[in-house]
């Protein structure tokens, strides 16, 4: 691995094992001395079915966009929606498909969102799903919304 900054050759200090199903490696210029982290997964190649049945390859920045723009403003770190987007990539890569549907992925993404956080779960419902009315809008706070004893 060439350095980033001078582009010399450079040596691992540190390798473990990271949550995020990849193997994390601290490195150190030989040249400059100046440090970094390098993030190693096992690539696979996953194919998206979409809606109107096109086929995509599966790209991880669009479940983080999503994710994101629904959280914006809300008291989530980016680490947490980091490590939620690793465990919804492990997840699909555990079904051991070439192809996945966009309902799995969404699905995915909306269980995780609720249990991270209901606004963010109400804001990417209205868009997953697509509402109609305000009748659609209230049928999702209800679900996210705890009961009065």
């Amino acid at each position: 691995m060439k350095c980033p900054y001078c582009f010399g050759k450079t040596k691992v200090l540190d390798k473990r094992e990271s949550r995020e199903t990849a193997i994390r490696r601290r490195r150190e210029c030989i040249k400059c001395k100046k440090r970094f982290t390098t993030y190693e997964r096992i690539e696979t190649r996953l194919t998206v079915i979409k809606k109107d049945g096109r086929r995509e390859p599966f790209n991880r920045d669009k479940i983080k966009l999503g994710f994101i723009k629904a959280c914006e403003k809300r008291p989530i770190s980016q680490e947490k929606i980091d490590r939620v987007i690793s465990e919804i990539e492990a997840i699909l890569r555990s079904y051991h498909k070439s192809e996945i549907s966009y309902k799995l992925i969404g699905n995915l993404v909306m269980k995780k969102l609720k249990k991270l956080d209901p606004i963010a779960y109400i804001r990417f419902a209205s868009v997953y799903r697509n509402f109609k009315d305000i009748d659609e809008f209230k049928k999702t706070i209800k679900e996210v919304k705890p009961k009065k004893r």
